[in-house]
C-alpha cells in the first residue's frame, strides 16, 4: 500500500514538470494577448509575473514527495534541473517572445537577430554558455539540498548523476561556444559583379 502510494506520488511530479511547462507557455502566450492586443500592458506583465510561481509550486511539490518517503530518482533529478533551465532561460524566453510578439501584433520594431558572424557570434554564444552555466548551479545546489535532506539513508545516487549531468551540460556547452571563439564563423565575401 505505501510503495504503491509513493509510485503514485512520484508519477505527480513527472505530470507536474509537463504542466508547468505547458503552464508556462500558456501564461506566456496570455500576458503577451493581454499586454498587445487587448492593449493591457500591466495586466500582461502580471500575467508573466505569475511565471515564477509555477517553479515553486513544482519545487515544493517535490520537496513534499521527499518528506514523505519517496526514495529520491529521477523524476526529482529532472525537476531541479527543469527549475535550473528555467531561473536561467526564462526572461531570455520571455524577451525573445515579447519582441517578436510586440513585432506581430503592435507594431513594433523587428526583433534583433543574435549576431551571426565574427567575435559578436563568439560573445553571444559565451553569453548563453553563463545562463547554462547558472541553470546547471541551480540545479545542482537543488539537487545537493535533495541530498542533505535525504541524509544517509537514502539511495541518493540518481541525484548525484544528475549533478554530474549538469556539469556536463556546461562542459559540452562551453566547448561549443569556445568554438566560436577559435574559428570565427566568417561572412562569405559578396560575389563580384560581372560587366
Amino acid at each position: 500500500m505505501l510503495v504503491g502510494r509513493i509510485r503514485e506520488e512520484s508519477t505527480v511530479i513527472v505530470t507536474l514538470i509537463v504542466a508547468c511547462e505547458i503552464a508556462f507557455w500558456v501564461l506566456l502566450v496570455a500576458g503577451l494577448a493581454v499586454r498587445y492586443l487587448l492593449r493591457m500592458p500591466r495586466a500582461g506583465a502580471g500575467l508573466l509575473l505569475c511565471e515564477p510561481l509555477l517553479e515553486l509550486v513544482l519545487l515544493v511539490v517535490t520537496a513534499i514527495d521527499l518528506k514523505n518517503g519517496a526514495a529520491p530518482d529521477w523524476k526529482h533529478g529532472l525537476a531541479a534541473i527543469y527549475i535550473g533551465f528555467t531561473v536561467a532561460y526564462g526572461h531570455y524566453t520571455i524577451s525573445w517572445a515579447d519582441a517578436r510578439f510586440a513585432h506581430r501584433f503592435a507594431g513594433g520594431p523587428p526583433p534583433v537577430k543574435p549576431p551571426r558572424y565574427g567575435m559578436a557570434r563568439a560573445r553571444h554564444e559565451g553569453k548563453l554558455w553563463l545562463r547554462t552555466v547558472v541553470a546547471a548551479a541551480v540545479a545542482c545546489a537543488l539537487l545537493q539540498f535533495a541530498i542533505w535532506y535525504v541524509g544517509d539513508d537514502g539511495d541518493i545516487s540518481s541525484l548525484t548523476a544528475w549533478q554530474r549531468t549538469a556539469l556536463q551540460a556546461i562542459f559540452i556547452h562551453g566547448l561549443i561556444a569556445l568554438s566560436y571563439a577559435i574559428w570565427p564563423k566568417k561572412e562569405k565575401a559578396p560575389a563580384r559583379l560581372r560587366d
